[in-house]
């Protein structure tokens, strides 16, 4: 079953392609109307979130941004970041 781990949590995500791609959809455009209440910005990185799972460009792009907070993280706690390799 398809999952994204959101830090040591886990949430499932269902198992048709076509409902991900319209639940990752619906967060976008949820995210654009952000000026309504209960919509907000919130929603933009999480339908990419969902997305990332059906595409590799989106993916790849979450990936680097995901690299790039934990070494920000990182070196912000100060510990010592080694690149792979």
């Amino acid at each position: 079953m398809p999952s994204i781990r959101f830090g040591k949590r886990s949430v499932r995500l269902p198992e048709s392609r076509l409902l991900r791609i319209g639940i990752g959809g619906a967060f976008i455009a949820g995210g654009v109307f952000s000026f309504l209440p209960v919509l907000g910005i919130w929603m933009l990185p999480l339908g990419f979130i969902v997305l990332s799972h059906d595409f590799p460009r989106i993916r790849r792009i979450r990936r680097q941004w995901q690299v790039k907070l934990s070494r920000k993280w990182a070196r912000l706690r100060g510990k010592a970041v080694t690149k792979p390799g």
